[in-house]
């Protein structure tokens, strides 16, 4: 997901090896003079105002009327575009902004975490999977506040790729399919679940070599050092 947490800056001198493997984050630059209300902010706030819709749309008709799943679906895809294209403006027109930073996680975690937790109460996915996938979530966007005296953990290729294969497995998912395409589901989810624990695994890797090596990492051993 394109995730925008406060307190952006460079990234540390010892995330270098770890960026050398990253995609271009929102996080990983400055807060800009940019104005509050701006585009990239006006499609979080989307995101955020569909989630509701998404949820009414889910649970209509008992949550298993096809026209109405279709509908959440589309709602869902809509929401999770602007996730892409927000992320994307903000950096190319200088929208950066920390209302953003702090706006754009919680409009994904919220966006994923209804649907998850949606389709576990409809019975249409197992609670162990949404439990697995919001755990590693909203862990991994409490670690990169935890470490962000440090610096930044910037998005990786491998945090794209989860978030891709999340939302496409979600999408499936609120389809009424059957047959072949629910058992591709089944496995996509499968997949998705995968990667999420792998690169969760890896930022928690990342937060630590980075709170090691760290300028305010040297800085407080060379304090210690000089006592």
């Amino acid at each position: 997901m394109t995730s925008r947490v406060p307190g952006g800056g460079a990234v540390a001198p010892g995330a270098a090896g770890a960026a050398g493997m990253s995609v271009p984050d929102p996080a990983a630059q400055p807060a800009q003079t940019a104005r509050v209300v701006n585009i990239a902010n006006g499609l979080t706030l989307l995101r955020l105002l569909l989630v509701p819709v998404f949820v009414l749309l889910l649970f209509a008709e008992d949550g298993h009327a096809h026209a109405w799943r279709i509908a959440a679906c589309v709602t869902f895809a809509v929401a999770t575009i602007t996730d892409f294209v927000d992320g994307d403006l903000a950096r190319s027109r200088g929208l950066v902004t920390d209302v953003g930073k702090v706006a754009d996680p919680i409009a994904d975690k919220a966006l994923t975490g209804a649907a998850l937790i949606g389709l576990s109460v409809l019975g249409d996915l197992p609670w162990w999977v949404t439990v697995v996938v919001l755990a590693r979530e909203i862990g991994v966007t409490a670690l990169r506040f935890l470490v962000i005296r440090h610096g930044v953990i910037p998005a990786s290729r491998g945090g794209k790729a989860k978030t891709a294969v999340q939302n496409l497995a979600i999408a499936l998912y609120l389809l009424p399919l059957a047959g072949w395409a629910a058992s591709l589901r089944f496995w996509l989810m499968a997949v998705a679940v995968v990667v999420t624990v792998v690169t969760g695994a890896d930022y928690v890797a990342r937060a630590v070599r980075l709170r090691r090596t760290s300028e305010r990492a040297r800085l407080k051993r060379a304090r210690k050092a000089g006592r």
